[in-house]
């Protein structure tokens, strides 16, 4: 099983604390499961202009195979102008319709205050419901009073986002085991 954790801006670094945060938990009490860390300011993504995924070519084309290779996702996104960065709407959009079609996906959303913590509720989740994911219900919201020199110090935010990357991994096991019992219920 492969976990996937993006990073869905191209500048600063909270966001990317954040989602390794949860993807070292998981490393740490899951040896089982593989990780890899997509940081959207690591490549150079082209726009989406509605091509198939499999048509580009360079940083595109490598990121793009390295979600689609993923059974399951923790997306991090900063909140910027009250809203998800557009690098990662760009990639969304980059990929298929259907790219998250059962595929656990947990979410982590980072803010200089608390004033947009519904963001996500009200603009990833639609987003990833369109494409067919399965969301786990409850997201982290780490402000940045919560970090110090590139580290998250505050005690409850590690605790919510150890607490995600659990939810996560309960998450894809649930969901595997309804897919089995869909799968021999019919066998057609």
């Amino acid at each position: 099983m492969k976990i996937v954790g993006i990073a869905g801006s191209v500048v600063g670094s909270k966001t990317r604390v954040a989602v390794q945060q949860i993807l070292n938990h998981i490393k740490n009490e899951h040896q089982e499961i593989e990780t890899e860390l997509i940081d959207l300011g690591e490549y150079e993504l082209v726009f989406s202009d509605g091509r198939d995924y499999r048509d580009y070519s360079g940083d595109t084309k490598t990121a793009l195979e390295k979600v689609m290779s993923a059974d399951a996702y923790i997306i991090g996104t900063p909140i910027f102008q009250a809203s998800i960065p557009g690098a990662l709407k760009n990639l969304f959009d980059l990929l298929p319709n259907e790219a998250f079609r059962d595929k656990v996906v947990g979410i982590v959303a980072t803010a200089g205050s608390s004033k947009h913590y519904l963001v996500p509720e009200h603009q990833l989740k639609p987003v990833l419901s369109y494409m067919k994911a399965v969301i786990i219900p409850k997201y982290v919201f780490v402000e940045e009073k919560s970090y110090y020199q590139r580290k998250i110090v505050n005690d409850d935010a590690i605790f919510r986002l150890n607490q995600l990357a659990n939810n996560l991994v309960h998450g894809i096991n649930v969901f595997s085991e309804i897919q089995k019992e869909k799968d021999s219920a019919f066998p057609f």
